[in-house]
């Protein structure tokens, strides 16, 4: 019961949230200079102005803006994400066809970053003040300020260009019909630069936020009444410290999701990857609002229900919360 109603508490926390983000959001792309009409006048190299007048009409753009965002939010309700005016097909399908890029970049890249930055924090804090815990310490601060878009450019020149064992971009082989497990093995092979990409700059926290947890728990009098038992320092870090190190590294993760698909953005342009972060770049060059509200709808959900399993999962860690509160 506890459980469900803290399942309950957030679920009904994020609705709002959500419908605020959007409304934020649709008003602030009305003050951006040029609409959708603009944007398809300049692909066709200008129209006459009873053209552009119609199709202000069509796509409701000479409505006042609290009318159009009054019926965006009622579309919404029915889960109608609108008509692409670039794309020529429902804003729906063209995020379907682009959201498995994104998932499994997001996936991967979090996957390796958690796992890498708990292994490292660990090594780092049982060596501190010594060698191994300089040495991951220093790549850290490393990972950590340099720009990610750098680290795919000279992925993409050394590993690609130079060397030739990775693929420069893209989310497949052109002009190979992979299927079953070597469909599988292409598309990682195609995802490995862009997600040692995306996973260095979030690793380098990681392993910062574990190292310093697991210091901090070392000091707790808890492990020093495990020690005094008599327990191996192993058991005491695996059973004693470990747990309780990873409370905040699983609250990061949570917080860190909405900032892993903003460098999706970065990635995906680099690499050419066909996921919502390039998609997102595209609606705004081609000012296509509905498109881009869609993406933004998508990735909210998205934040939220990472931030939902995670709250989930934190109380499953630490006993101590209570759902009531």
């Amino acid at each position: 019961m506890r459980f469900l109603s803290l399942a309950g508490r957030r679920l009904a926390a994020a609705l709002p949230a959500l419908i605020i983000i959007l409304a934020g959001l649709f008003l602030l792309l009305q003050l951006a200079p040029g609409d959708t009409v603009d944007a398809l006048v300049a692909q066709v190299g200008g129209s006459d102005p009873t053209m552009i007048e119609e199709l202000r009409r069509h796509y409701a753009l000479d409505q006042s803006t609290s009318v159009r965002l009054g019926d965006y939010l009622w579309r919404l309700l029915h889960l109608d994400l609108g008509h692409s005016a670039i794309y020529g097909k429902p804003v729906a399908d063209v995020i379907v066809e682009r959201l498995p890029a994104t998932l499994l970049l997001m996936g991967s890249s979090l996957a390796l970053a958690f796992a890498a930055g708990m292994a490292l924090g660990v090594i780092a804090a049982r060596r501190v003040n010594r060698w191994p815990d300089t040495l991951i310490s220093t790549l850290g601060l490393i990972f950590y300020a340099t720009p990610s878009f750098w680290f795919g450019l000279m992925g993409i020149f050394v590993f690609a260009v130079y060397l030739g064992w990775l693929p420069a971009g893209g989310f497949g082989s052109i002009g190979a019909d992979p299927h079953g497990l070597s469909l599988v093995l292409d598309i990682a092979w195609h995802l490995t630069l862009p997600t040692l990409t995306l996973a260095l700059i979030f690793l380098a926290i990681y392993l910062r936020i574990m190292r310093a947890s697991m210091l901090e728990v070392a000091t707790l009098d808890f492990v020093r009444t495990a020690r005094a038992k008599g327990l191996s320092d192993t058991a005491v870090v695996t059973r004693h410290i470990l747990r309780n190190a990873l409370l905040p590294m699983v609250t990061l993760l949570g917080l860190q999701a909405g900032t892993m698909l903003g460098g999706s953005v970065v990635v995906e342009c680099v690499f050419a990857l066909p996921g919502l972060g390039r998609l997102a770049y595209e609606s705004v060059m081609q000012r296509d609002l509905n498109t881009l509200l869609g993406v933004v709808f998508v990735s909210a959900l998205l934040v939220i229900v990472i931030n939902f399993v995670v709250d989930l999962l934190y109380v499953r860690l630490d006993p101590r919360i209570n759902g009531g509160r």
